[in-house]
This record gives C-alpha cells, sequence and structure tokens, in this order.
C-alpha cells in the first residue's frame, strides 16, 4: 500500500506543472470584466394591467455599499415608454379592476407586510397586514375586496423538564434546541420555525387577517418537506380557493407526494379534488369556473418524473392529460380568456418558449426559437408580458402579442443593462450536438473569446450545471462571457439526466447517478478537441452542485484535466444523506437504503476516487450552505491534502448554497477559478488517463 501511495504521488508531480499565475483581470472597456458586474441590473415578474395600458415589474441593482442587491417596482407603458419608480417593494400584483396593486413591502410590526396602493395621480399607498409571521404569494380576490395569501402558523411542543429556577442575574446557556421533525432546516432559511403553513384572507382595505385553513398540515406542495410557497387559485364567483398541499399528518414522511383540494371560503370546509398518488401542483381556475388546470405526475419508483399539464372538473370529474405527446416539464399556467386553453412554458433542448395546448390536448407553438421566454401575465385581449434571453442579450421585460404568435416576436419593453453592455465585444455561443455512449445524442453549447481565430489554441473550461435534473439553456450567461472575455472557451452541455430532452433522457442517470453522464461530458470534450483550437495541455473542469458532485467524479476517472474548481459538492452519499435538508431526494438516488446496501452508495461517491486523483483542485463552498453542506467539502479536502494532491478549500463567507449571491462573492468566484486555472497546466508529454482521453 506504502508503495502504491508513493507511486501516486510521483504522478502528481509528474503529470502537472506549475504555470506563471495570470495577471488580475484588467478593466475594460470593450470587454465584459467583474467590475462592470456591480452596474449589472435584473428584471423579473413583470405585471400587466387588465387593460394593457402599464407593465409594473421588479428591478433590481447592486448595492456597492452593502454589497447586496436592492429591488424596487418600476412601472412603463407596453411599448417601453415612461420608465419610472413606482414604489420599494416586490410581488406585485394589479386588482381585477386596475385601479390598484398589492404589494409585499417592509411595514410595522418589523417585517413583510402586505399594502395596497392606489394607480391614480395621488397614488396613495396602504399597509393592510400587521402580522407578526411573514406573509407570501398574495391575490386579490375575484370583486377586488379582498386580498388572499400563505402565511405560516408557529406550532410546537414544549419539552418541560423540572429544572431548578436559576439564582437572580444567572446566565446560564439557553436551552437546546428541540427537533423531533426530519425537516427542520433549508437552504437559505437556516433551522425552519416549527410550524404549518396555511391559507388567510384580509380585507383589501385592511383589517384581521382571518384563516381559511388550520391543522397540522401544510398548504403548499413540498419538494422533500421544503418550503416554496404554495399554488392556488380564486374560483370567478369567490367562493372557493383551489389549492396545492398535503392534508395529511404523514406530511414529514413524505417526499415527493402532493393533493389538489377546494376550501369553501365562507365556511372553511375543505374537500380533495385530486388526490390520485403522485406529486399534483399549480393549479389554476378556467374563466368559466368549471375547470381547474395544474401539473403533475404520478408516483414512481424512477429518481425523477416529467410532468404533464392535467385539467380536471371543479366537481372532481373528468380527469384530461392535456400534453401527452409532449414529453416536457409544463410551467407557468395561464388560462386563455375564452377557456377553451391554457398557455404554459416549457423547456425543450435548452430553450424554453411559450406554447398553447387546447382542451382536446392538441399543442402548438406560439414562440420558437433559441431563448429563454416566461409568461407571468396576460390580459384579456391575449397581450402577455414576461422575461426574456438569449445567448447575446441579457434578461428583459418583454410584450408578447399571444393572438399573432410566432408572427410577432417578444417586443422589448425594458433595456436595463444596454448602457453596460454598449461598446462591450460579446462571446459568440455556437450550439453543438454530439454522440455520446450507447448512441446518445447530446447538445452543448461553445462559448468563444470575442476575437477568436480558429488558428490558434484556447485554454478550455468544462463547465457543469446542477440539479441534476437540470437544464442549462440559451440565455445569457454573465460567468461565460467574462470566462471568454479573459481568453477562455467554454462548453456548457446537457448531458444525460438533464431536463428539456423527455423522460427517458432525464432518467438516463435513474439509480445510477453519477453515471453515463461521465460519458456525455467526456464526448463533449472530445467533441470541442476535435475541432482543433483547443490547447489540451489546459483544460479546467468546474461545476456547483450536481456540477460539484460531477466535477469531483471527472476528475477521480480521468487526469486530462489540468486543474478543477469544485464548488458545493456530494463527495459522500452516506454522509450527504444525514447533512442535507433534502433528505429523501438524497436518498432516491439508491433503490436500498445506505444500511442495506451501502456498496452502491460508496461507488457513486466520488470520496471513494479519491485515490486516483491527481488534478489541482480549488474547492469552494458557502460556510452556511444546508443543500450540500461544508462538511462535504471538508471531507474532500482531508482526503486530498492527506494525498498530496495540490489543493485549497474556500469557505465562502455569508452565501448559502452557492457561492455568488453577494456580488462581492459572485466576482469573487469569478477571480478565483481564474486564478486557480492561470496556476497549471499539463506537460505536453504526459499521457492522459481515463475515459474521453487521447
Amino acid at each position: 500500500m506504502r508503495k502504491l501511495l508513493r507511486c501516486s504521488f510521483i504522478v502528481v508531480a509528474a503529470a502537472l506543472v506549475a504555470w506563471p499565475a495570470a495577471a488580475q483581470e484588467t478593466a475594460s472597456d470593450t470587454l465584459l470584466t467583474v467590475d462592470h458586474y456591480l452596474d449589472w441590473e435584473q428584471v423579473a415578474d413583470p405585471q400587466i394591467s387588465p387593460d394593457g395600458s402599464q407593465i409594473v415589474y421588479t428591478r433590481r441593482w447592486v448595492n456597492k455599499i452593502d454589497d447586496k442587491w436592492e429591488s424596487a417596482l418600476w412601472i412603463a407603458g407596453p411599448d417601453g415608454s415612461h420608465h419610472r419608480f413606482l414604489v420599494k417593494g416586490s410581488d406585485a400584483r394589479w386588482s381585477p379592476d386596475g385601479t390598484r396593486i398589492l404589494y409585499f413591502a417592509d411595514g410595522e410590526p418589523k417585517g413583510t407586510q402586505i399594502f395596497v396602493r392606489w394607480m391614480d395621480a395621488e397614488g396613495a399607498s396602504s399597509q393592510v397586514t400587521r402580522l407578526t409571521e411573514t406573509p407570501t404569494d398574495a391575490k386579490w380576490a375575484p370583486d377586488g375586496k379582498a386580498i388572499a395569501f400563505v402565511m405560516l402558523v408557529p406550532d410546537s411542543t414544549p419539552w418541560s423538564i423540572s429544572l431548578p429556577k436559576p439564582s437572580e442575574g444567572a446566565k446560564w446557556t439557553p436551552a437546546p434546541r428541540v427537533v423531533d421533525d426530519l425537516h427542520y432546516r433549508q437552504d437559505k432559511i437556516g433551522f425552519m420555525q416549527q410550524g404549518f403553513t396555511h391559507l388567510f384572507l384580509v380585507p383589501a382595505d385592511g383589517g384581521t387577517a382571518r384563516a381559511l385553513t388550520s391543522g397540522r398540515w401544510h398548504v403548499g406542495a413540498r419538494f422533500d418537506g421544503l418550503a416554496f410557497g404554495a399554488g392556488y387559485d380564486w374560483t370567478p364567483d369567490g367562493r372557493t380557493i383551489v389549492f396545492d398541499g398535503l392534508r395529511d399528518s404523514t406530511w414529514d414522511r413524505q417526499y415527493h407526494v402532493s393533493r389538489i383540494y377546494a376550501v369553501d371560503v365562507a365556511s372553511g370546509a375543505i374537500r380533495p379534488l385530486f388526490s390520485r398518488p403522485g406529486f399534483w401542483a399549480t393549479p389554476a381556475v378556467s374563466p368559466d369556473g368549471r375547470t381547474v388546470a395544474f401539473t403533475g405526475a404520478d408516483s414512481s419508483d424512477q429518481t425523477r418524473r416529467t410532468e404533464d399539464l392535467w385539467t380536471v372538473g371543479l366537481d372532481g370529474s373528468g380527469l384530461r392529460n392535456l400534453s401527452r405527446t409532449l414529453d416536457r416539464d409544463p410551467d407557468n399556467l395561464h388560462w386563455a380568456p375564452d377557456g377553451k386553453g391554457v398557455y404554459f412554458t416549457a423547456p425543450d433542448r435548452g430553450s424554453i418558449n411559450v406554447r398553447y395546448a387546447d382542451l382536446s390536448g392538441a399543442i402548438r407553438d406560439v414562440t420558437q426559437g433559441p431563448q429563454v421566454v416566461s409568461l407571468t401575465s396576460l390580459t384579456r385581449t391575449l397581450v402577455g408580458v414576461g422575461v426574456r434571453s438569449d445567448p447575446e442579450h441579457a434578461p428583459d421585460v418583454v410584450r408578447i402579442d399571444l393572438r399573432r404568435g410566432q408572427a410577432s416576436p417578444p417586443t422589448r419593453v425594458t433595456a436595463v443593462n444596454d448602457d453596460v453592455l454598449a461598446n462591450k465585444r460579446l462571446a459568440r455561443v455556437e450550439e453543438v450536438w454530439y454522440t455520446s455512449s450507447g448512441g446518445t445524442r447530446v447538445q452543448g453549447w461553445i462559448v468563444k473569446p470575442p476575437a477568436f481565430d480558429p488558428a490558434k489554441r484556447y485554454p478550455l473550461i468544462l463547465e457543469i450545471h446542477g440539479g441534476p435534473f437540470a437544464m442549462y439553456n440559451v440565455g445569457f450567461s454573465y460567468m461565460y462571457q467574462n470566462f471568454a472575455a479573459n481568453g477562455y472557451v467554454v462548453l456548457y452541455t446537457n448531458p444525460r439526466g438533464s431536463t428539456g430532452y423527455g423522460d427517458a433522457f432525464s432518467n438516463g442517470i435513474d439509480h445510477n447517478y453519477p453515471g453515463p453522464d461521465y460519458d456525455d461530458l467526456m464526448a463533449g470534450v472530445d467533441a470541442v478537441v476535435g475541432r482543433g483550437f483547443v490547447d489540451t495541455t489546459r483544460m479546467y473542469v468546474g461545476g456547483c452542485s450536481g456540477g460539484g458532485v460531477l466535477s469531483s467524479w471527472v476528475i477521480g476517472h480521468t487526469n486530462r484535466f489540468a486543474a478543477a474548481a469544485v464548488r458545493c459538492p456530494v463527495i459522500d452519499w452516506i454522509s450527504m444523506a444525514g447533512q442535507t435538508d433534502v433528505p429523501f431526494f438524497t436518498f432516491s438516488f439508491f433503490r436500498q437504503a445506505f444500511w442495506d446496501k451501502p456498496d452502491e452508495w460508496l461507488a457513486h461517491s466520488s470520496l471513494m476516487y479519491v485515490g486516483r486523483v491527481t488534478t489541482p483542485t480549488l474547492l469552494m463552498t458557502g460556510e452556511l450552505d444546508r443543500r450540500t453542506p461544508i462538511p462535504q467539502t471538508e471531507e474532500y479536502y482531508a482526503a486530498l491534502k492527506m494525498r498530496n494532491v495540490p489543493t485549497v478549500m474556500l469557505r465562502f463567507n455569508g452565501e448559502y448554497h452557492g457561492t455568488g449571491s453577494k456580488p462581492s462573492n459572485f466576482m469573487r468566484t469569478q477571480l478565483y477559478m481564474m486564478s486557480w486555472y492561470g496556476k497549471y497546466r499539463r506537460t505536453g508529454t504526459e499521457q492522459a488517463t481515463g475515459a474521453g482521453a487521447h
């Protein structure tokens, strides 16, 4: 064993040479360097008024002093004219008659409250709630006289013990936190407050909020016990609210299970609307109040199921699957004003576009092309609004004429980053398809430096997405543009497990993760190398979350990369199961629990292959990460150190999952990675090993 270890150390020394570290990034007026990120802006959640005359949206910008994103509501005309600040707040929703908006903002008692603003010349605003817990998901009643919302109702069982009374002035240690639920923490939150989420109703003019639901169960379809709000909708007569959730005391032991219910607003009586075993969510009521559209899939032993678009009568009859032939996940449901069909978005091969399903199940495209488009609001005249982006254009609010569809491409309403991108030479993004193991066709994209010369050789960064059930898309990427501005070619790809390619493709890693997705990544690298413009001694690999899983897996199975930036990884599935806020999700990757079949868990853990790693590895994780907690990174770091593999661990302050939610940390992430990559290259004489190597 000692002899083998000594040999492995020799491989490290021979395989890699330290390269003079690249100079710090130089600020540029013509390239997208990190300093421009301080002037970057974001737009989200546009809402068009019922008459189509105004659009309210959330605008975010960098607070350079406090190192955070600030946000406020802005308003504009539908043609993009008269942009102006409206009010500090978020999540605006127009009243049914268009005379007011509701929104969330800081109020009294201290914390988030619901406000209503009149949209006349006076613009008077009133705080309509005075809650001690945080309200979410506010929606107007159809008559505009009340507002529904979702809120936590605290509920905990104290554990009383006969502790002696402390002496006056004593400073005893606080009592321990009592934890008796499986799900007790959540990324971006920390320890969750004990209690249950329920529906409430408050008069739009202000007053006392009353609970519409109650009990030891949750309103809102939860993924592995995590709170992400609730999907619900009013019937047009205002008598009923249809909502998703799980009205079951076993909620803490359920992984991917939810139902659709209806609650009578006057009496609070609840009845199940659709309760077939499965995950059913985001109900939307038709304009005539007779039918409910929703998304979901039946329960399965597969790790993941592609969802469908369904409809059912308000009485629970007449279930129909409208998207059986689509094999893509529907989202952003909006009934057509005539009630004859549903508009929605769906990911497909790196793009997200708007589609329409009529009640017979026929589906047509409304928008098309290599772009990412959302649909967040629409009028009775079929004018919609959303956010659009493509590889060369940062996200902006757009207006979509749903009547004309493909004949009328989305029209830009905002241009919040045109000032930043003015005169910038951006990278070109090229789509590529290639063949992997088993004849699988895989899609990816190559980002080329702005002054790309095919006769030259460039360093390559393979960046891997998380999830793993997610999809890299063709939206604008500051990260990749910044890499390219510094002379790197970037490859990003959607290996098996990715969504947007159908159920069979996403289940290509079913109970086998990591698995053939590794083949797909290496085949992508081979395809780009085969084009002749990659310096194979300067190839690098990185990724966060699921990308951290796979980047650590990659360096345990090949030494073809000169350096790696493994970010927020899972490297030991057994310890991950007890550390993460998604325990059932972790268990779902395996057919048997680790105490019954530990060999399978270990076989898919990167930590078990650390003995093969020779690649210099930068580890980066947030100190507050609850999804892939930092002990995962620490385990891998210690193992690499024990083996004398060059490695550094960066523990990001103030970050939960990921390393770039704070503006300064996003810039640090970019610069640390490029600095690390710039230190290393493989020797030209060293033979690469592992799958995909030449």
